[in-house]
């Protein structure tokens, strides 16, 4: 007859239950992080991040033109604050969005109506090479009436630029009234761009 062995104490079934525990913590660790991802990637529009620089002045910049564009100027925060409403594009030659959203910008740079009102586009080229720049802007066609080159991405960081694409529209006082991040499509612009322009030039 087999004897049965000594009863398992209390603090040891506690021990063993703790350990059984901690076995799943990953897992629900890990669900808990995809759960979490899922809602913030469907949560809402990212073209509508909120901007801690919404109506503040643009923060103070100075960037070089282009090198090799001689006759392209560069961008200062003092560019933004001249008295012209901007539509202000962050962009580069290596980022797929800004070669699909390119058509889009340049067909507002030739837009007769956005002329009429004085507005104009200006151009950050964010941690991008000079030779790789001229040579986007010269296949994809130039749509900025000033450029700069902002190769180290300190004005894009100050800025508060995630990534690019994103686009400003700034107040003729150099007041940022509006963010929108990612490609500009003919949609946006019409919809929730061009609105926001309307009302900086008010």
């Amino acid at each position: 007859m087999t004897q049965a062995g000594p009863p398992m104490d209390v603090s040891e079934t506690k021990e063993a239950q703790r350990r059984s525990f901690l076995v799943y913590v990953p897992l629900l660790l890990f669900g808990f992080l995809v759960i979490l991802f899922l809602f913030r990637l469907f949560a809402g529009d990212a073209s509508r991040l909120p901007s801690a620089l919404i109506g503040k002045q643009v923060p103070e910049f100075a960037l070089q033109p282009i090198a090799g564009l001689s006759d392209k100027p560069g961008l200062s925060s003092a560019d933004l604050r001249a008295g012209r409403v901007t539509i202000l594009n962050i962009f580069a030659s290596w980022c797929v969005p800004c070669h699909q959203e390119h058509d889009t910008i340049l067909r507002l740079s030739k837009d007769a109506k956005l002329a009429s009102l004085g507005v104009r586009i200006a151009g950050i080229a964010y941690k991008d090479e000079p030779a790789n720049i001229r040579r986007f802007l010269g296949e994809d066609g130039d749509p900025y009436a000033l450029v700069g080159d902002d190769r180290s991405g300190r004005a894009a960081i100050d800025l508060g630029v995630y990534g690019v694409p994103e686009t400003f529209v700034i107040k003729g006082d150099g007041k940022i009234v509006y963010r929108f991040v990612g490609p500009m499509s003919e949609e946006a612009y019409r919809d929730t761009i061009f609105p926001e322009i309307e009302k900086a030039l008010r």
